[in-house]
């Protein structure tokens, strides 16, 4: 039996101030992921998180929200799902990271860079969209190759927000959550 369902994206971005260039790529982000109505899954309501879930909203997406007790307070649009996970932001990542098919970075620092290596070690295919004056812009120069040698999961650099979210689609060339065993990586 096929059980037809949504692609799970996570969502790693930024928390803090960002410029208009960064809320633009975002936004083409989400309306071309929008084309394969995919589930979005995010860390909070604030920063660049909270440019993604407005998107996302206005286009009839469906988001849930790992939410850290530090902010879980926070007042999302109706239907956006609001998971308040009694976990500090760093805790909270290991729900978020684990509850994709995929992570996709639209930018950020070092929590956004936390969510890409635990993606990766829970055998995740990771894309990190370059380009955005972030911390993040430097794991392509860094780990041109993947992050270890183990090669978990692919890892993705694209500078352009419409590959970024073409490759999430399609699950960016890994296996699917599911299929992941729990190994020690």
């Amino acid at each position: 039996m096929t059980i037809n369902r949504h692609v799970q994206i996570s969502v790693a971005a930024h928390s803090g101030d960002y410029s208009k260039e960064d809320e633009e790529r975002a936004r083409v982000f989400v309306r071309e992921a929008a084309k394969c109505n995919p589930i979005l899954i995010l860390g909070g309501y604030w920063g660049l998180m909270k440019v993604v879930v407005d998107e996302a909203y206005g286009l009839g997406l469906k988001v849930v929200l790992m939410l850290p007790m530090e902010k879980e307070s926070v007042d999302p649009p109706p239907g956006v799902i609001s998971i308040r996970t009694g976990m500090e932001y760093r805790a909270r990542s290991v729900p978020l990271a684990r509850s994709g098919d995929v992570l996709v970075a639209l930018g950020g620092e070092v929590g956004t860079m936390i969510e890409v290596l635990m993606a990766y070690a829970m055998g995740k295919p990771v894309v990190v969209l370059t380009g955005s004056n972030f911390s993040t812009d430097g794991l392509a120069a860094s780990f041109p190759n993947g992050f270890d040698r183990r090669r978990t999961a692919p890892v993705n650099y694209v500078d352009d927000p419409i590959k970024a979210a073409q490759l999430a689609c399609s699950g960016a060339g890994a296996r699917l959550a599911g299929d992941w065993g729990g190994e020690d990586v």
